[in-house]
């Protein structure tokens, strides 16, 4: 076989000696293949280096195979996870991805965005911008007219007017703030992320709630807005020592802020965990060899972007099959944490039951992490 021009179905179905409708059905992975014939076919691909022309292919089959990713922050630590974790698993599914960068997340440019993706031929569109102020009123006036299955990845403030999926982020706030209070915590302060974004208000009201529950006083002195960045963590210490010297105990609302956090003890002389106890967020790589070793709050930023490539592959799917209504609800899908203990906050004690447990009773053990997302499904009407 020559292997100068490119090599066409035509080809491939020669040198098997099957048909073209065989080798399509080969590359489709139907079920409708007898095994000899399959592995003869796919030893002459792999012998030919054949790759199926996916332009021609849409075009017969009324698909592209890609979908289109909009994202914004790949220098943030959530955002490019999110966005990694939907190329590899849209490769795993047969999609290419075509990706447009937004250079400010408040963009209004949506209709051009919007507009170029569908030039593109895109099956699907993955909206993966976080959600800032009130970047995303546009799904409220367009989410009946768009051309494709449009997935929204993070956020959700309000009522969303199109399938989302998210991360309870108020649980975040929630998880890291009671394990301050139950490790000794008496002035638990809180670096928050930029609160424009819907991720730093959600954490900011969860440490609010659990303040509020524990019988606390919600000081606003106890609050520093920061921007994400080590540095902000660490003027926000310096910031709420002068408000409240007292201070023994901080959430930074990402792990960067927490080290700034850390870096800010260590120069005050402030012992970590004895006299302030850290807890951050997103479990990065770094965390386990901060020091003393990060306490922080995991959240699947991976099972979110796999999962969204999953649920607009079905929504692609469904597309094609029947007419979309606006009387169906939106489903919202919602992710949770999970608390990782490690030594920057102080041990929380176990309860000491005045009344042994009957020994037919098992305490379940605190589960590990798991590569399947906890998820709550709702629709929202």
């Amino acid at each position: 076989m020559a292997r100068g021009k490119r090599l066409t179905i035509r080809d491939v179905a020669a040198a098997a000696g099957v048909s073209t409708q065989t080798v399509s059905r080969v590359i489709n992975n139907r079920p409708d293949v007898a095994p000899g014939t399959l592995e003869r076919v796919r030893e002459v691909i792999r012998e030919t280096g054949y790759a199926p022309n996916m332009l021609a292919r849409g075009l017969t089959q009324g698909r592209s195979h890609v979908l289109g990713v909009v994202a914004y922050g790949l220098e943030y630590f959530g955002p490019s996870r999110v966005v990694s974790a939907i190329e590899r698993q849209a490769a795993e599914m047969g999609y290419g991805i075509s990706l447009n960068l937004i250079l400010e997340p408040e963009t209004d440019n949506v209709d051009n965005v919007l507009r170029s993706l569908r030039s593109r031929q895109v099956d699907g569109i993955i909206w993966a911008i976080p959600e800032v102020s009130n970047n995303r009123a546009w799904s409220r006036t367009k989410s009946a007219d768009l051309p494709v299955p449009v997935m929204l990845v993070g956020g959700m403030a309000g009522t969303t007017y199109l399938p989302s999926i998210g991360i309870d982020n108020a649980a975040i706030g929630c998880l890291a703030t009671e394990h301050l209070l139950a490790g000794g915590g008496r002035y638990v302060g809180i670096v928050t992320g930029p609160l424009t974004w819907w991720e730093a208000q959600q954490r900011l009201d969860g440490w609010r709630q659990t303040i509020a529950a524990a019988g606390r006083e919600v000081e606003e002195r106890l609050i520093f807005e920061g921007d994400w960045t080590v540095s902000s963590g660490e003027q926000g210490l310096y910031r709420m020592l002068e408000a409240c010297p007292e201070i023994d105990a901080v959430f930074a609302s990402n792990d960067q802020m927490a080290l700034g956090v850390l870096h800010a003890a260590h120069r005050l002389g402030r012992k970590v965990p004895d006299e302030l106890s850290v807890v951050g967020v997103d479990n990065i790589a770094e965390a386990s060899h901060f020091w003393p070793p990060l306490t922080t709050v995991h959240q699947p930023l991976q099972d979110a972007g796999a999962l969204a490539v999953r649920e607009i592959d079905l929504l692609i799917k469904k597309s094609r099959q029947t007419r979309r209504t606006q009387e169906s609800a939106p489903e919202v899908i919602l992710l949770q944490p999970q608390l990782i203990v490690r030594e920057s906050a102080r041990r929380v004690e176990p309860v000491q039951l005045s009344v042994p447990l009957p020994e037919t009773i098992a305490l379940p053990a605190q589960p590990a992490l798991s590569n399947q997302p906890i998820e709550a499904r709702t629709p929202v009407s």
